[in-house]
């Protein structure tokens, strides 16, 4: 057998190996790269060669998957043309950079970052919503992920939509350290030492401006001309593009919380007829991978029992104006609209023969 190029490692011994897809992890070292290697191997995606790669920095790092060991490949150096799919999640920038190459070099694209998300002719893709987007192969070779925040919503007013139709949604985010990668987290963690070893000591703050630690940050992201932040402005888009609703009235606020990991959404629905709330808790029961918690408590991304789904919670309509409801979404950010969108994506581009 000829050696295998720089960045490959053992096959997976599967059956119809000869028809798995070589597959590489670009941001592989990172915290969705690290979540999506770990639901390859729950999930049994099948490949017949898995690359990881990722920035000089971490290259020649070794990782365990499916009980072999793969060594970290450097993006720099890295041949896309030894690959079928190749998953990005190492930020916006290098997905900005390195997508076209690896498109140009024959690989489909799921990109986990906010790069090609609102690119014309670029599929924005949840498989629960519009799996039917995946019948045939993208003609610029992208597929993009919604965005952690967006998911949740759109998971869960759809329905709603086809139902009571949609005039407008209002959406607060509390998103943790994760949602920055291992530097934001390891960043909350130093400085929440820091404060409770010397309460009147400042963090350090690189990734996060002011402190994460034992604070709440009301904005995340660049500052836009209007006072909203991209990422807000991001948001509402996505919301919109994964709907088909265009003109749909969408305001967002985005807030990060000194948390590690999840995240919590409060969201607001206003409806074009009168919601009842019986019928209400029955639509979204009924809904694939959400869970409703109607109960006077609610869920919270620490306890719940099932990361794999949305969680629904604090289920109230409007006394003053029932064509009105709110809700609160509880998530991990780092699967729901992260790492298990990406790999539900090509689980269904695989069973549809779209490759």
């Amino acid at each position: 057998m000829a050696p295998l190029p720089s960045g490959s490692e053992k096959p997976m011994l599967l059956a119809d190996a000869p028809a798995a897809p070589r597959i590489a992890v670009v941001g592989a070292t990172g915290a969705v790269g690290g979540t999506l290697l770990e639901l390859i191997e729950d999930r049994r995606l099948p490949y017949r060669r898995l690359h990881l790669v990722a920035s000089a920095r971490s290259a020649g790092r070794t990782i365990r998957v499916d009980g072999h060991d793969h060594q970290v490949a450097e993006l720099d150096r890295f041949d896309f043309r030894s690959v079928d799919v190749a998953f990005f999640c190492a930020g916006a920038e290098v997905s900005r950079e390195w997508v076209p190459v690896a498109v140009a070099r024959g690989a489909l694209v799921v990109d986990s970052t906010s790069a090609f998300r609102t690119a014309p002719g670029t599929p924005l893709v949840v498989t629960e919503l519009a799996a039917e987007l995946l019948d045939a192969r993208p003609a610029g070779g992208v597929i993009a992920v919604p965005g952690a925040a967006a998911v949740p919503v759109v998971r869960v007013v759809r329905d709603v939509e086809r139902r009571w139709g949609l005039r407008r949604i209002v959406v607060s985010t509390y998103q943790g350290a994760s949602d920055a990668g291992h530097a934001g987290i390891e960043e909350l963690q130093d400085g929440s030492r820091t404060v409770l070893q010397d309460p009147q000591a400042t963090p350090v703050s690189a990734v996060f401006s002011p402190p994460l630690a034992f604070n709440v940050l009301p904005r995340i992201g660049e500052t836009l001309e209007d006072g909203s932040t991209r990422q807000e402005r991001e948001l509402a888009e996505e919301i919109r593009t994964v709907l088909g609703l265009p003109g749909l009235d969408v305001t967002a606020t985005c807030v990060r919380v000194p948390v590690v990991g999840g995240q919590g959404a409060a969201v607001w629905v206003e409806c074009r007829e009168a919601v009842d709330r019986g019928e209400l808790v029955a639509l979204l029961r009924a809904l694939p991978g959400v869970t409703v918690h109607d109960s006077p408590g609610a869920p919270t991304p620490a306890d719940l029992d099932d990361p794999d789904r949305v969680h629904v919670g604090r289920i109230r309509v409007a006394a003053t104006a029932s064509d009105g409801f709110w809700l609160w979404l509880a998530t991990d950010n780092l699967r729901v609209g992260g790492a298990l969108d990406a790999v539900r994506i090509v689980e269904e581009v695989l069973a549809r023969g779209t490759l």
